[in-house]
């Protein structure tokens, strides 16, 4: 076994740490507060986040319950041993969701919208997010 393998994180760590990190960046949550709910120190939640340490599973399913999302969540679009995504478990042609999630942006935009009620003003919102990217690609 080569010794650069062992220290580089498995890259379903990765994606576990960082769909925590999504998960938790999506409900305002801070490594602190997390690591608090779970008797942990915040640099546990961070070596978590970027993989360097595994989740063991009673862990994840005690960060599920508190972040409110199924463990299932934690593996959605999770890349099998080759590296490449499990088919099944991310939505088809979808990547940039998760690109979006983990903008600062997304995130500002994703906490704004679902705190409008009114459907109607929903509605209005996403036909002018619509409109303002067509605007923004029109050809001249």
């Amino acid at each position: 076994m080569n010794t650069n393998d062992k220290k580089r994180p498995n890259p379903i760590d990765v994606h576990v740490g960082s769909r925590i990190r999504l998960r938790r960046n999506m409900l305002g949550i801070s490594q602190e507060k997390l690591g608090e709910s779970l008797g942990i120190t915040f640099q546990q939640i961070q070596k978590y986040e970027k993989g360097t340490n595994r989740v063991g599973a009673s862990r994840l399913q005690a960060i599920a319950s508190i972040l409110n999302a199924p463990v299932s969540f934690f593996f959605e679009g999770a890349p099998n041993e080759d590296g490449d995504p499990v088919a099944g478990l991310a939505e088809e042609g979808t990547p940039y969701v998760g690109d979006f999630l983990s903008s600062s942006e997304g995130i500002q935009l994703n906490r704004a919208f679902v705190r409008i009620t009114d459907p109607k003003v929903r509605r209005r919102v996403l036909d002018l997010v619509k409109a303002l990217a067509t605007d923004g690609t029109a050809p001249d």
